[in-house]
């Protein structure tokens, strides 16, 4: 029986491969002519501009969040931090994402990768590690939008009322979720444009009372490296997040590359500007340097109408990384489902083209997990990430090396040996951030990890005694057929 199984889903790649294409002898990638997209077409209208604003709110939203940064090590290490860091984390981790996207046009993303790379085991490690860290991120959005909002409603602060407004907050939240894509790329771009403005007038308004020898304030004996690293590499990270969007977009091995540019530029300003200005306008006092300081920063430089503005501005970027981040999350699962690593019914769809049982898993996960401190969710995050990125630093070089001709839409210049010299310093970086990790939350992460290297083989024996459906999407390639999918470290 399990030999008549592994033959019907070879055959069922066969006939994925026939129809869209396949690798040849030398390790071309030769397309054969598409199938039309059984997706409703409303589903495939990402553009540039809103996907430049997903990938913005995948990233960043905005500098809340950021506080901490100076919190930990002053402004100068803050500011160089936020210059420094994106060479040497966000931009490789954008180029990565640019070329195995369009590599990988589909919703699965990263997780494809690793899987033609290091087979389906690997894969699904990849996927549920990846999809955990995303939730565990999407918790922390309810928590900033209610710091920001608990000095003007001190009840927010804590007990009944922040559990009601935490639960209201998911609820419609994940309903323009459930709405579409289109919806949620074009209010990525309104709430985007929204969150930045008030920091152009703050920077204005500043201007008369800024003094750049705020901007060297240092004290290396007094830096709390754990924070402060976790601090710049929560910010920083899940450019590689949009990938599990690229089924969504509209010419994806064209938009998704010029949207990560783009995006990178976005970002770095978004960051670095304000904390600029913050740093420089007002006395450094570390201490009240937390989350929601900038809404007292805008007090002090604009008076309570910009600290309002500001306030209103957190709240709705909190909204857009929410949405864009759940819209990762659920649309991954369905990937997954599409290439058989998960049960059928994770690749339904609603009418609006979304992924229902994905929304509603995601939503259910931010909720269990509220009740954790920022600290504790970006540092448990920030844990289960860094695993997920050393596979997809493996599956990049060794996909270079098993297919070095397949067809690249956009394809990293240097060769293999540059795509490994680039991802040396990310890697280092990893272990850095690993090394600062406290006991319990490695703890905690490595028990995640543990499930899911249990819960691949018993969705295995799921599968093999027929108690759920599983099914390989026809429309899908078979990237690696040649070789039966198999890892290349065997």
């Amino acid at each position: 029986m399990f030999e008549i199984h592994k033959l019907r889903i070879a055959a069922a790649n066969r006939q994925a491969s026939i129809k869209m294409g396949e690798f040849t002898g030398s390790g071309e990638y030769v397309t054969h002519g598409e199938l039309p997209s059984s997706r409703p077409n409303h589903s495939r209208k990402v553009t540039v501009l809103p996907l430049v604003f997903l990938i913005f709110y995948e990233v960043s939203g905005g500098p809340f969040g950021v506080e901490d940064t100076v919190h930990a090590a002053g402004p100068l290490l803050a500011l160089i931090g936020f210059l420094l860091f994106p060479l040497i984390w966000s931009v490789p981790e954008a180029l990565i994402t640019a070329e195995m996207g369009t590599m990988f046009p589909e919703n699965s993303g990263y997780v494809v990768w690793v899987s033609s790379a290091l087979g389906p085991y690997w894969g699904f490690q990849q996927g549920w590690m990846k999809w955990l860290s995303g939730v565990i991120d999407n918790a922390l959005y309810p928590v900033l939008f209610l710091d920001y909002l608990k000095s003007g409603i001190p009840a927010l602060g804590g007990g009944l009322p922040r559990v009601i407004a935490t639960w209201g907050l998911t609820i419609v939240l994940t309903y323009l979720n459930y709405r579409g894509m289109t919806i949620v790329g074009w209010v990525a771009v309104c709430l985007g444009v929204f969150s930045l403005l008030p920091f152009v007038v703050m920077g204005f308004l500043s201007i008369p009372d800024l003094k750049p020898s705020r901007w060297t304030v240092t004290n290396l004996n007094d830096v709390n490296w754990n924070l402060y690293l976790n601090t710049l590499f929560w910010n920083l990270n899940y450019w590689d997040s949009i990938s599990t969007l690229a089924g969504e977009v509209e010419n994806p091995k064209k938009t998704l590359p010029k949207a990560l540019f783009y995006a990178v530029i976005l970002v770095v300003l978004g960051y670095f500007f304000p904390l600029l200005i913050g740093t420089g306008a007002v006395p450094v006092n570390r201490e009240l340097w937390t989350d929601g300081y900038f809404s007292d920063i805008a007090l002090i430089i604009g008076g309570a109408w910009l600290r309002w503005w500001l306030q209103a501005a957190a709240a709705m970027s909190n909204m857009g990384m929410f949405v864009a981040e759940m819209s990762s999350d659920a649309f991954q699962l369905l990937g997954m489902a599409e290439r058989g690593m998960l049960p059928e019914f994770f690749g339904k769809r609603s009418r609006y083209g979304t992924p229902l049982i994905g929304i509603l898993f995601s939503a259910s996960g931010v909720i269990l997990l509220s009740w954790l401190s920022f600290q504790e969710i970006v540092a448990a995050e920030n844990f289960l990430y860094c695993f997920g990125m050393i596979l997809e630093f493996i599956a990049f070089i060794l996909l270079r090396i098993k297919h070095p001709n397949a067809s690249r839409p956009y394809k990293i210049p240097g060769g293999t040996a540059g795509a490994i010299i680039m991802c040396i310093p990310p890697t280092i970086l990893i272990g850095v951030v690993l090394f600062f990790s406290s006991l319990k939350v490695m703890v905690i992460s490595l028990i995640a990890m543990a499930i899911g290297l249990v819960m691949q083989p018993c969705l295995k024996l799921v599968e093999k005694k027929r108690w759920m459906k599983f099914s390989y999407s026809s429309e899908l390639p078979d990237f690696g057929n040649q070789e039966g999918n198999r890892s290349l470290v065997h």
